[in-house]
């Protein structure tokens, strides 16, 4: 606490790590105590476990009172998976495309040999 002119809001007067507050002068020009909230890691990409970049780092509850665009990024897996991990799954998946046909043209070729 940085000025001792305020009250601290609640029923108990302890400095804990759950009750941090700032002194905040507001425009009639008293100081009151803001209760500062804790802040958390953030949500993690579901592959990696690398934090997700555009997504703010808010508690389980306070998503809800978010709009959509603050929530997710607008991409596939946007808001369980960051960028590099759907690059991934996307090259995967086509890599994989890409080897049925080819396994398809030489079936069809050593067929057509016979």
């Amino acid at each position: 606490m940085t000025d001792n002119r305020v009250t601290r809001p609640g029923r108990h007067s302890y400095n804990t790590r759950s009750s941090r507050i700032r002194a905040i002068r507001t425009p009639g020009g008293k100081l009151v105590a803001k209760t500062i909230t804790k802040t958390t890691k953030g949500p993690k990409c579901s592959d990696c476990k690398c934090s997700l970049p555009g997504i703010k780092h808010l508690k389980k509850t306070a998503y809800t009172n978010l709009k959509k665009r603050e929530r997710t990024v607008s991409r596939a897996y946007g808001g369980s998976a960051c960028g590099g991990c759907v690059r991934q799954r996307i090259v995967r998946a086509f890599l994989l495309e890409e080897q049925k046909a080819v396994k398809k043209l030489l079936a069809e070729r050593a067929s057509s040999k016979k």
